[in-house]
């Protein structure tokens, strides 16, 4: 086994927003009915700001509305930088106008007439606590 490192928080937050940056899916863990339920989404950051996109009226809405506490899971793809991050968070469901159009690309007309449609929401992942595995560092956790 090769010599893992500790990073310091300043190191640590970098690597988190690097996985960030490089993972733009992740699966979202949520409570319905007492036990978890989880599905992919498109993740989309700005720093270590985590958004999620999606439709007001969709379970994971109702399932935010009445328990807003969340797990994301994201990293380790094919392809990708195999850092793995978890993060446990509470989700705040928004319709602001900035938000919606600060995450609003041409993916999401698949969904959405634009980022004015009243059913387009943001999911406003607020991390609580987050592990972060690199390639060449040992499990660490930030924590707010």
């Amino acid at each position: 086994m090769g010599k893992t490192e500790t990073l310091d928080r300043s190191q640590l937050e970098q690597a988190i927003v690097k996985a960030l940056d490089n993972n733009k899916f992740c699966s979202l863990g949520t409570v319905e009915g007492g036990k978890p339920k989880v599905r992919y989404m498109a993740l989309f950051n700005d720093g270590m700001n985590i958004h999620l996109a999606t439709d007001r009226k969709t379970h994971k809405v109702d399932e935010l509305k009445d328990n807003p506490n969340a797990y994301l899971l994201l990293g380790y793809e094919v392809g990708g930088t195999k850092e793995v991050l978890e993060v446990e968070a509470t989700v705040q469901i928004t319709a602001d106008e900035g938000l919606r159009k600060q995450v609003w690309n041409d993916s999401l007309k698949k969904w959405f007439s634009g980022p004015d449609d009243p059913d387009y929401v943001i999911l406003d992942v607020n991390p609580t606590r987050i592990e972060y595995v690199g390639q060449q560092t040992e499990r660490q956790v930030w924590t707010k």
